[in-house]
């Protein structure tokens, strides 16, 4: 069992967000992505019903880098400026062509607001 990554991410409304995460073994070589997907959803809290983002491998928010073993997030600036919440909690799973699902990272998400508009 993989024991899921503690990350506090940080989202600049009205800006590109990216992060980059790698996934590897204990002997540091890329677990092997090929076939998988991925999704992710930032609530409130835990409890929440609704999602307040929602990223997956079908919305292009994220894309698996296959035999690198990276897991690219990126939501545009155009959806980040549309965001009227300040903070969450998420989780990312990915999901094995198997059907087994693992929870790779998991934290705190936080909005830092624009201050620059159009």
């Amino acid at each position: 069992m993989t024991k899921p990554a503690k990350l506090q991410l940080k989202i600049y409304q009205g800006a590109t967000f990216r992060r980059r995460l790698r996934w590897l073994n204990p002997d540091k070589t890329p677990i092997d992505l090929t076939g998988c997907t991925a999704r992710m959803q930032v609530r409130e809290e835990v409890e929440s019903t609704a999602a307040l983002l929602e990223l997956s491998t079908e919305n292009g928010r994220i894309a698996l880098g296959g035999t690198a073993g990276t897991v690219d997030l990126l939501v545009d600036a155009g959806t980040t400026t549309a965001i009227a919440w300040c903070g969450g909690v998420f989780d990312l799973e990915i999901v094995h062509p198997g059907g087994e699902v693992t929870r790779l990272a998991q934290g705190s998400c936080c909005v830092s607001p624009e201050v620059t508009r159009d």
